[in-house]
């Protein structure tokens, strides 16, 4: 285990200012202890807000300890020394936000194409462009559907809260290793700039020794880490061989989390700080008589999509909810493929939905099944008459298909926004 930390001050909930069980840490520097105590060897930055604080923590940490820490001149040379020192086989940690997490996309495609594991943290903002600091979850897409060029993937982890931020860094490192591929741990500004108390625990994921590490070729054959195959055929069997490594990360490491299911009939998805607005809107709509629970996806890469579509068989309708214009609720769809009605509400620029926002939002979502059901009740009704006139009439009853409920459907998986109807 690492030194102890000399710059926390415990504060124990209780008063007992002699026990260290929980500490009150921001996001950013709880991230970057729990990657220290996690084994991180070398960590390469650049300054962008909102989280500067991670590398601050790790620009005075990491020399006190003896390991690598480097502020590069820019996103492009933080990223591309990553990718050189992960290459050497150590355990490596690059931040940015939004704006410099989009510089890193060369090299990220580079490290997923030679096999070189490593660690990305990103404390999303708002955007496009420069946009804003605010908190945003507008990066779902760069992260979850390859962030770079070619057909790659990387895990991609997103907490809820900052202990599980602390306790999804070591994980993170495993499933660098264990694949060898670049991992992403995705939080919004919130997580990030916000301050919980937490309890100092963390894990040092085993080591190995990496028979594909560049560590010197005396006594030993050479070995190359490449990404470039001339030959198509040697290229397409590499992409081959990742689409496999893909498919087993799908089966192995898809991690999610429920709560309020067991009776809900409706089901809110959402991820990071989002899902913490979900929560507090399941409480406000559960006193007004709305059985409603949330699916928070851990890995929105791979995403959950089997559970999900499990708990949508059973569901009146699913709204996602997030800080962005409608990025997740995509991936909330494919896995639902129409057993249920998906809505969504999100805010942009920055901006947080509030929970009564939520809760609005999921009344008409509500309001507009039960107009659909109902129209689908009477329609049923209208063709069982008619059935039941032409059977008295002794004249053969040819049953036609029920009227076109299309437009119903559609309007039912429009977004909501506001609590208002489209």
């Amino acid at each position: 285990m690492t030194e102890p930390l000399e710059g926390i001050r415990p504060r124990s909930s209780d008063g007992d200012s002699g026990r260290r069980s929980r500490v009150l840490m921001k996001g950013n520097e709880a991230i970057a202890e729990a990657a220290i105590q996690a084994g991180c060897d070398a960590y390469f930055g650049y300054p962008i807000t909102p989280q500067a604080e991670l590398l601050e923590w790790m620009a005075r940490r990491m020399p006190e300890l003896g390991r690598v820490f480097v502020q590069a001149e820019s996103e492009l040379g933080a990223i591309n020394m990553a990718l050189g020192a992960a290459a050497t086989g150590a355990r490596v940690l690059v931040s940015s936000s939004s704006p410099g997490i989009s510089l890193m996309a060369e090299a990220m495609s580079y490290m997923a194409g030679s096999g070189t594991p490593m660690v990305l943290v990103n404390v999303m903002r708002a955007g496009p462009g420069l946009g804003g600091i605010g908190p945003s979850q507008s990066d779902y897409f760069q992260a979850t559907k390859g962030h770079g060029h070619g057909d790659y993937r990387v895990p991609v982890l997103a907490p809820a809260s900052i202990g599980e931020a602390m306790e999804l860094m070591a994980t993170a490192f495993e499933l660098a290793e264990r694949y060898r591929t670049p991992v992403m741990v995705v939080l919004d500004g919130i997580l990030g700039q916000a301050m919980e108390p937490v309890e100092l625990r963390f894990r040092n994921p085993e080591r190995h020794a990496f028979d594909w590490a560049l560590t010197g070729a005396a006594g030993r054959p050479a070995r190359i880490i490449k990404s470039i195959d001339l030959v198509p055929e040697v290229l397409e069997k590499r992409n081959i061989a990742l689409q496999r490594k893909y498919a087993e990360i799908a089966r192995q490491e898809t991690r999610w989390a429920t709560e309020c299911m067991d009776d809900a009939e409706y089901v809110l998805v959402a991820y990071g700080t989002a899902a913490r607005v979900a929560r507090s809107a399941i409480e406000k709509a559960r006193a007004r008589g709305i059985k409603a629970g949330l699916f928070r996806p851990i890995t929105l890469w791979p995403f959950p999509s089997r559970e999900l579509a499990r708990i949508a068989r059973h569901a009146h309708a699913i709204l996602t909810v997030e800080l962005s214009s409608g990025q997740m609720v995509e991936d909330v769809r494919l896995a639902v493929e129409g057993r249920c009605p998906v809505g969504f509400h999100g805010r942009m620029g920055g901006l947080v939905p509030t929970p009564d926002e939520v809760v609005g939002a999921l009344r008409a979502l509500a309001g507009k099944v039960e107009r659909t059901r109902e129209r689908e009740r009477e329609q049923q009704k209208r063709h069982a008459g008619h059935a039941e006139g032409q059977s008295g009439n002794h004249r053969p009853v040819v049953a036609g298909p029920p009227e076109p409920t299309h437009r119903a459907e559609a309007d039912v998986h429009a977004s909501v926004r506001d609590g208002g109807e489209r």
